[in-house]
């Protein structure tokens, strides 16, 4: 297995952008809390990162490095994807990495192959935007049309046929799907091959900047979407079983992330770049002024697998009812904990 280290910030370079007040206030430091605690089980902890599928509302795993430090963890370290396409859930799932952020449905879809993935935490709601031909006024008006997939099991498939579901459209047979390479989907729309595809930050962002096609959908401010979230940050079962205060430790770090995503996204940009993510400052600082981070304490994680659990059932995606579902897939007591421990 490929896996690469990330070139971290130093510590005197990161905390040199915040002072000791600001740092406590931002990011919720309180070192007694840490101190108390025993020490990791473990000092390793592999997370997802492949550059040549890059996902940047996925930016607190990836700025995460300097917490996960403070929290005692020595050997950090980033793998790809095995596999192009493959879900962070199932990366995780098979034992690959130990934690990292995935869309909920994918948590879901791989859950439901058996994989040991857990949820922990949600992480930030509205990330992707659907843009269609300029012809195309709605969503509603997607029905009997061409859409570009990356693969028939890919996210996108099954986010678009959870949102065609949701307002009664058959997406087997109301949609044309096209399966394409990824690079080749703003050529394709621009041309007028395919009306609309699902882009994911920081693409979505280029496509608004070169004009391609036009926004008909907004996860971030479109209901109901936007009301629940979209990706969530998942662990390995066993590691979690093995590891518990380490798991709770993991946490705290990402989710520190994410407070300076929200409130420090010019630092934020500044460490993903330094980190190795293959885009621009400008663009970096672009997406983490425009995802909604700072509610991972304000929204209910299992109100959102509940709410794709339930669609998902309904299209014959997983076959057990969604509560029974919902229980065995999700741990929210080291969430419950540290929203306790990082109160704003």
């Amino acid at each position: 297995m490929d896996v690469q280290p990330l070139q971290p910030w130093t510590r005197r370079g990161f905390l040199g952008r915040l002072t000791a007040a600001s740092a406590a206030g931002l990011l919720g430091l309180r070192p007694g809390i840490a101190a108390a605690e025993p020490p990791p089980e473990t000092t390793s902890i592999k997370i997802v990162f492949d550059p040549d599928i890059p996902i940047l509302c996925y930016g607190p795993q990836y700025v995460a490095t300097e917490m996960l430090r403070t929290e005692g963890f020595t050997d950090i370290s980033y793998t790809p994807f095995v596999s192009s396409g493959l879900q962070d859930a199932r990366v995780v799932g098979i034992g690959n990495a130990d934690i990292s952020a995935s869309w909920v449905g994918d948590l879901i879809t791989v859950a439901e192959e058996g994989h040991p993935v857990v949820g922990l935490s949600g992480m930030h709601i509205g990330c992707t935007e659907i843009f269609a031909q300029k012809s195309i006024k709605s969503f509603h008006d997607l029905k009997g049309k061409k859409i570009a997939i990356f693969a028939e099991d890919s996210a996108e498939k099954t986010w678009f046929s959870i949102m065609f579901a949701y307002i009664g459209l058959d997406p087997q047979q109301d949609i044309e799907w096209a399966i394409h390479p990824y690079e080749e989907w703003g050529e394709l729309l621009t041309a007028g091959k395919v009306d609309a595809v699902m882009l994911w930050p920081p693409d979505a962002q280029v496509f608004r900047e070169q004009n391609i096609g036009h926004v008909i959908l907004n996860t971030a401010t479109d209901r109901p979407w936007k009301d629940y979230f979209c990706c969530v940050i998942t662990g390995n079962q066993d590691y979690i079983q093995k590891h518990p205060v380490a798991t709770k430790r993991a946490l705290r770090a990402m989710l520190k992330a994410t407070d300076l995503c929200a409130l420090e996204p010019e630092l934020a940009a500044r460490t993903v770049i330094t980190n190795g993510f293959p885009t621009d400052y400008e663009r970096a600082l672009q997406v983490f002024r425009e995802i909604p981070y700072a509610q991972w304490r304000d929204y209910d994680p299992e109100d959102t697998l509940r709410f794709y659990a339930l669609r998902m059932h309904r299209l014959g995606l997983i076959e057990r009812s969604p509560e029974e579902f919902v229980a065995e897939i999700a741990d929210w007591s080291f969430l419950n904990q540290l929203k306790k421990e990082l109160k704003a």
